[in-house]
């Protein structure tokens, strides 16, 4: 398969924490490669090192050895500057809790990473008003998350993250804070919005039924990734 059709590639790596008799594996020789537009779920028992494997292949934390490569980079060669941007133009973010910021509206939220690109605001709001429209927002886009229910604030999390149009985003439990039905609103859309834009989506999830609507599930357990 060609590096053109992947969005993302792990060869290798693994995860240890301490030195000596307090070392901790957490992650062994794990390769994963996600094509552009796949939709991959991981799931595994808590504790497995789920969110530590997005943390690494979204270049959060440094693996012991192996290497994650994005837009045919290393993360592990990049400087922190090279590192940030590469992260701001190939990659999307979405936790389990919004992390948007209180004193900003949803509309100055999303277009939070096209400022930080050095787009112009003007612009930046245009794109973020179109991706906020885009989820089911469009009559919210000046409301600060305080005003916003659980699922909206989440819909504004999953804008924030596209709105860069990345090839990959890393989804670390996006609907667990959720009820059932707000759960499966913003999961349909993230899984419509993938399929629009081509954007490759790695979900970490502990749903199997959502779980089963990705292209891909793989198994990670006691530090090892393989196919469920």
């Amino acid at each position: 398969m060609s590096d053109m059709t992947l969005a993302m590639i792990a060869k290798n790596i693994s995860k240890t924490y301490g030195h000596g008799s307090s070392k901790v594996d957490v992650l062994h020789g794990i390769n994963l490669e996600v094509q552009a537009g796949e939709k991959v779920a991981i799931i595994g028992a808590s504790g497995s090192g789920k969110s530590t494997l997005l943390h690494l292949l979204g270049g959060l934390d440094h693996a012991t050895s192996g290497e994650v490569i994005l837009a045919g980079q290393s993360l592990a060669r990049l400087s922190e500057a090279q590192l940030n941007q590469v992260r701001n133009q190939h990659l999307g973010f979405i936790y389990q809790f919004h992390h948007l910021l209180a004193e900003f509206s949803a509309i100055d939220n999303v277009a939070m990473p096209l400022r930080i690109r050095g787009m112009a605001a003007k612009a930046a709001r245009e794109l973020a008003k179109d991706m906020l429209a885009k989820v089911g927002l469009g009559h919210r886009v000046d409301h600060r998350p305080a005003a916003l229910s659980g699922g909206e604030r989440q819909r504004v999390a999953v804008a924030r993250a596209l709105v860069t149009k990345p090839s990959c985003v890393l989804a670390d439990e996006p609907t667990g804070n959720l009820d059932a039905q707000t759960a499966d609103t913003v999961f349909d859309l993230m899984l419509d919005l993938a399929k629009n834009q081509g954007t490759a989506f790695v979900i970490v999830t502990h749903d199997p039924l959502r779980a089963a609507r990705c292209d891909r599930i793989l198994h990670l357990d006691h530090g090892v990734l393989k196919e469920a």
